[in-house]
């Protein structure tokens, strides 16, 4: 197997290179100022990563959505992966996840008073934002560290513990999106799904490895899984006497499998495609699955993203009368460093609020 691993690397070397230069380029003409990046009235943090998919970002969104909507009003802007709309789209008691995309969609469904918005072009999307709703003081941008035309005040990129960034390669070779000197953008850099025991001592490797510039601040987050509660009714409902059939369409699935496993007393999967919107045939799929299966006590169990998606079958799965739970994730910091990101982040939207608030008083006077 190795050889034929070596030639595909050998193979795919030259189309890395071809990528690498193209993003270089763009990367040099917006360093350079050929290019320019916009920088708006209110305050944009943006959250990404450098790597394609599954580092954890909507867990770190939601986190700042929690820190910041009982002070400030919060928007969130999303490119919308895999909607079925273009353009920009404020989303309304009508939305859903066909409409806006499922991180969109799960962020609606979870925080009411957020003001949710997607759009594919940022740089158009955030003055159409301001334009239609004013009253918003905060903007957080979700996977939009490579959207260089606009300058965000903060950058907050997040990778990955099993794969960091530092041991990847640019595309097609690996999953960057860009080549690892792009971590030197960020602000806050935070390494995502760690194990709950991680030491000091390998976190301090692993900054080693990445090698922060002075003024950059470096967070390790772990995974903590909530209770389970009915995609309908909202109840909670424990699993720990259930045998439970995981369905999930989840770039990086393993840990969603196995927690599940390790509550309940037996598991069966159906996993798709990450983000795939599920037809028909996979709501009958899961019906007959389900129905063959030969256990008592059967649930079956999804991820909020995924259950955005369900959604969109709710009357089928309804009438079908089986209970369908859903099993909600917080981002937790390690070392206690959440107190001093939280500090960087509430200090940084102050700031920015006062000097717009200075800036407006002086002008009109």
């Amino acid at each position: 197997m190795k050889p034929f691993f070596s030639f595909v690397k050998v193979f795919l070397y030259p189309f890395a290179l071809i990528y690498g230069a193209v993003v270089w380029l763009r990367n040099k003409l917006y360093e350079t100022g050929f290019f320019s990046s916009v920088q708006f009235s209110v305050p944009v943090i943006t959250v990404g990563n450098l790597s394609v998919g599954g580092t954890g970002k909507t867990p770190h969104v939601e986190y700042l959505i929690r820190l910041l909507q009982y002070r400030y009003r919060v928007a969130t802007m999303s490119r919308g992966y895999k909607r079925r709309t273009q353009g920009f789209l404020l989303a309304n008691s009508d939305t859903n996840a066909l409409r806006i995309g499922d991180e969109p969609m799960q962020y609606h469904m979870k925080f009411p008073e957020l003001v949710v918005s997607v759009a594919e072009e940022r740089i158009t999307g955030i003055p159409t934002l301001i334009q239609r709703r004013p009253d918003i003081e905060v903007v957080l941008l979700d996977d939009a560290y490579q959207h260089r035309s606009v300058k965000a005040g903060r950058n907050i990129l997040i990778t990955d513990y099993s794969k960091p960034f530092y041991k990847d390669f640019i595309l097609p070779l690996g999953t960057l999106r860009e080549s690892r000197e792009a971590y030197k953008r960020a602000d806050i850099i935070i390494v995502s799904k760690c194990p709950k025991d991680l030491t000091r001592q390998q976190a301090d490797e692993i900054i080693k490895e990445i090698k922060p510039l002075p003024d950059q601040r470096v967070f390790f987050t772990t995974i903590q899984y909530g209770q389970a509660y009915n995609l309908f009714t909202g109840e909670e409902v424990s699993i720990k006497d259930k045998n439970a059939l995981i369905v999930c369409c989840i770039a990086k699935p393993e840990p969603f499998v196995n927690h599940i496993a390790s509550l309940a007393i037996d598991t069966h999967t159906l996993s798709y495609a990450d983000h795939h919107y599920f037809l028909n045939r996979d709501v009958e799929e899961m019906k007959e699955t389900f129905a063959n299966w030969d256990v008592k006590n059967k649930v079956i169990v999804t991820t909020e993203k995924d259950a955005t998606r369900l959604h969109l079958h709710a009357d089928k799965l309804q009438e079908w009368g089986v209970d369908i739970l859903v099993m909600p994730i917080q981002v937790t910091f390690l070392f206690n460093g959440n107190e001093l990101f939280d500090n960087l982040i509430t200090g940084y939207v102050e700031n920015e609020i006062s000097d717009n608030n200075e800036i407006t008083y002086e002008e009109i006077l």
